[in-house]
């Protein structure tokens, strides 16, 4: 497996489980059953962290959907080029990162953290283009 094949991966399986801490604290706050039901106005807000973890894991999503399909591109044209698996990496990071430090309610390196992901996502796509 590649670095790039790796990271993406990892990528990927990150975001698939980033849920799991805000839904946990939804149960905590609500109850199982709380947590079960539709959405309403009424239900029992969820703690402060849990708020920012659910936006962070959207922001992870909407990332992935741009990083994704480039991943998938320089795999398949340019499998051997480490550069491309530098740059999955340290989408890794970033948006790793970016989800931990939102969750801490930390403004400045959350948006620094998500600045390292959406520039990997741009170098990226400019390497798999040949410009870079």
């Amino acid at each position: 497996m590649s670095q790039l094949e790796y990271f993406t991966a990892l990528s990927a399986l990150w975001i698939a489980l980033a849920w799991v801490p805000y839904i946990l604290d939804r149960i905590m706050v609500r109850g199982l059953m709380g947590a079960l039901a539709n959405p309403s106005p009424e239900a029992t807000p969820q703690s402060e962290w849990a708020v920012r973890a659910m936006a962070a894991h959207k922001v992870a999503v909407e990332a992935f959907v741009a990083f994704g399909p480039l991943a998938v591109l320089a795999m398949m044209r340019m499998p051997e080029d480490s550069y491309s698996g530098v740059l999955a990496m340290t989408f890794f990071i970033g948006i790793f990162a970016h989800y931990w430090i939102y969750v801490l309610g930390i403004v400045v390196l959350r948006t620094l953290s998500f600045a390292l992901a959406a520039l990997s996502t741009v170098a990226l796509g400019l390497r798999a283009f040949g410009i870079i």
